[in-house]
């Protein structure tokens, strides 16, 4: 039986209006625009794979068709080619001598502010004039100090240098003041780069700043009337400069914000039960909406943090604040990186205003979520959610091109180690459907939403195509299972099942994993329907046997499940070979047969003691004989530059004799190549018991066909490649889903696809 026999028909998922509950973005009568990704342009394309970049702030060519970014790693100023947006091209570096900060644009020229600071106390800095076609350095201006912001004034008259002079995180615990003071510089620009001159304003002193001594200026932004509006981001301030003057016009308090059904507690789980109050703002990111109103990313820094984003008028009146809702909107998206709720939640690091088809919009970067949220601000008092966008990790910088339909997003995080690279996301608006996201989860009744992310398994309903179950692994504890129905775009989590040790089985065999309330830490991998209804969870080991690095701490086990959680069976393997555990476990489990015959399959990540290199197992457990025995299939080798391993993700039944995994390599971004659906069939095979006697182990030897590479699926969706496919599943109508695991965006971007496969028709 080859997979293509299942006759998968060609079906698009149906689209659905998604209840408001959902703050869905799709919930619309009449046709608009979204935006969509459509390329991702890692950095180190303008230099070498090897080479750690950065791209930290973004800005464009008047003509919209060049990129130009900061990477202050090479002590570079970056350029992208984006005649076609769809396919950007490297174009270029020019070495600034220094680390830039920030960079903008004045017609022909690149304006880049450079850091070139000994030290904390001894700062110095420069702005750098680069011609843009030339890619020349036309002149450099001395700064006086240490930039961090920059921005030229809507009819190229001014430029505004924020010289933070920034604190040192480590020095009396970062307690400020700490000086030099910082300002701000006005660069009058006037004739040839070389004539401009320089004015300083002294933030010192304003009335109403926690550290009169120190102001730490942060970010700027200008205005049709050129104002500029400078964030003191320690010091909860903001300050209005009349550029044409140098006059402080005026200057307000951020204020604080109470925050409610939050998370603020570091204990792998989403709990929105807690209370924040009189959180100073501390704002970063500003942008004007108009002249009259400019609104902040309250990100935080030293004291503060209140998680969403603040409009103001001129007068320092709050027109609107955005409350928890920025970190429920990420929360239902899967993008909440609950290892920062004890600090600053999803830290909104930028804003930018633009007009698009004659509608305003404001975006929103969350740096730890990893997103854009989109906000349609033509009533800047009722900001509406549009959509929440995937960006590269940590995203920074935020850049509008409204003439070319354009949004740019710079993501600074690079550690190829970790899988992540710096990277330029570029989204087009055009079009009437979105991408993004694929799953979304509803309200809970308390109205707070249902959080989830890290899924790291797939099973489809046996009768119902429209419905799936996915799990969380470890990253989480208080194990879950979700009911997800996938009949609408994007698939909608709506129910969660809690997993429970109420009959006493976990906690026989593991009582570390059962909590005081009897819900259970353990790492779910896989699961699958029972055939007498519930089902079964394959739990991965944690921890290599004899390994002090890796120390053993927990067994592999499926668990038996009911349909309301309650674990009331529990099978571990055989002793024998238990005492061969690696750290790499079980990533699936799969059912087989009739209620009154069942057999279970789960697939091994990768070889264990003993075992043959390049042949891992698959167990098989018979439910009724309660025994285990043993296949091998032979993984591909490693064929990544970067080198690592080969492994199973997902094992999934298509009857009693055929099967289909996953196998993948642990590499993501440029470096992934292995990310496959393979079949294989153990007709005429018989498994074998483990025993310690024979060395090496004798079992059978799969034979596996490639039914799908996945990588082309993958790069469909103009991210860079994902890690971990580690979900998969055929729907009852003979569709296939896959599904990743986001990390629960711990050194991750937090992206989730949930992905229908095509699989063509072989002969």
């Amino acid at each position: 039986m080859t997979f293509p026999a299942l006759k998968l028909q060609r079906k698009q998922l149906a689209t659905a209006v998604i209840s408001l509950l959902l703050v869905s973005p799709f919930a619309q009568a009449d046709k608009e625009r979204y935006f969509n990704r459509i390329a991702t342009f890692p950095v180190y394309l303008n230099s070498s794979v090897e080479n750690k970049t950065v791209a930290e702030i973004v800005t464009s060519s008047k003509n919209g068709r060049t990129l130009i970014y900061t990477d202050g790693k090479m002590d570079a100023i970056g350029f992208v080619n984006i005649r076609n947006p769809k396919k950007p091209k490297p174009a270029g570096m020019v070495l600034v001598g220094g680390e830039p900060t920030a960079v903008a644009v004045n017609r022909r020229y690149a304006l880049a502010a450079v850091n070139t600071s000994e030290d904390f106390v001894n700062v110095s800095g420069k702005l750098v004039v680069i011609d843009i076609r030339k890619q020349k350095i036309k002149a450099e201006i001395d700064l006086g100090g240490q930039p961090d912001s920059i921005a030229v004034s809507p009819n190229g008259k001014y430029a505004a240098v924020v010289i933070e002079n920034e604190r040192d995180e480590d020095l009396n615990n970062g307690e400020i003041p700490q000086l030099p003071a910082g300002k701000l510089v006005i660069v009058d620009l006037h004739g040839k780069p070389k004539h401009w001159a320089t004015r300083t304003v002294n933030l010192t002193g304003l009335e109403g700043m926690l550290y009169p001594s120190d102001p730490e200026p942060e970010f700027v932004d200008i205005n049709e009337n050129n104002i500029a509006v400078v964030t003191l981001q320690e010091n909860n301030h903001i300050v209005l400069v009349d550029l044409a003057t140098g006059n402080i016009l005026n200057h307000f308090s951020a204020g604080t914000q109470d925050l409610t059904n939050i998370d603020v507690a570091k204990d792998k789980q989403i709990t929105l039960n807690s209370t924040l109050t009189d959180i100073p703002r501390e704002p970063d990111g500003v942008s004007w909406i108009n002249d009259s109103l400019l609104v902040t990313a309250d990100e935080g820094d030293m004291n503060g943090g209140s998680r969403g984003y603040t409009i103001y008028n001129t007068a320092g009146d709050i027109v609107f604040e955005s409350g928890n809702t920025v970190e429920h909107t990420v929360i239902r998206h899967g993008h909440y990186p609950d290892k920062r709720s004890a600090k600053k939640g999803n830290e909104p690091e930028n804003v930018e205003v633009a007009t698009f088809k004659g509608d305003k919009y404001l975006f929103v970067n969350s740096e730890r979520a990893s997103v854009a949220l989109v906000y349609d601000i033509n009533d800047p008092t009722h900001p509406i959610l549009k959509q929440v966008l995937p960006t590269a990790v940590k995203p920074e910088g935020l850049l509008a091109i409204p003439r070319r339909k354009l949004l740019v997003t710079a993501g600074e995080k690079d550690a190829r180690g970790d899988k992540i690279r710096s990277a330029l996301t570029i989204y087009q608006f055009k079009s009437d459907d979105v991408d993004y996201p694929t799953i979304i989860s509803e309200d809970r009744d308390d109205g707070t939403p249902m959080p989830w992310g890290a899924l790291s398994g797939l099973a489809a309903d046996p009768v119902d195509s429209d419905v799936m179950y996915t799990i969380h692994d470890s990253f989480y504890n208080k194990a879950r299972i979700f009911k997800m129905e996938i009949g609408s775009k994007p698939a909608v989590l709506n129910a969660e099942i809690v997993l429970k040790d109420s009959m006493g089985k976990l906690a026989a065999i593991a009582a570390n994993q059962v909590n005081a309330d009897g819900t259970v830490n353990i790492d779910q991998e896989g699961i699958s329907i029972r055939k007498s209804g519930g089902f079964w969870v394959a739990s991965e080991g944690k921890g290599t046997i004899g390994d002090t690095k890796k120390p053993f701490e927990s067994y592999n086990l499926i668990l038996g499940v009911t349909e309301n959680g309650i674990i009331d069976q529990v099978i571990q393997l055989p002793a024998t070979t238990n005492s061969k555990q690696i750290r790499f476990g079980f990533e699936g489990v799969t059912s087989t047969g009739n209620s009154e015959n069942e057999v279970l399959f789960v697939a091994f990540q990768r070889e264990w003691a003993g075992d043959q290199d390049g042949l891992v197992r698959i167990g098989r457990y018979d439910v009724n004989s309660a025994s285990w025995s043993f296949y091998y299939y032979p993984l591909e080798t490693p064929l990544s530059d970067f080198g690592g391993w080969v492994g199973l993700s997902e094992i999934t039944a298509l009857d009693d004799e055929n099967f289909l995994v996953i196998e993948r390599d642990n590499q993501g971004n440029t470096d992934a190549v292995i990310k496959r659906i393979y079949q294989f069939s153990i007709s005429g095979l018989t498994a074998e018991e483990d025993t310690t006697s024979l060395n090496p182990l004798n079992f059978p030897i799969l034979t596996k066909t490639l039914v799908h590479d996945l990588i082309e699926d993958l790069d469909k969706t103009k991210g860079l490649t994902l890690e971990k496919v580690e979900g998969l599943a055929v729907t009852a109508e003979g569709d296939l889903y896959v599904v990743n695991d986001n990390d629960g965006v711990d050194d991750s971007n937090g992206e989730t696809q949930l992905l229908r496969i095509e699989v063509s028709e072989q002969k």
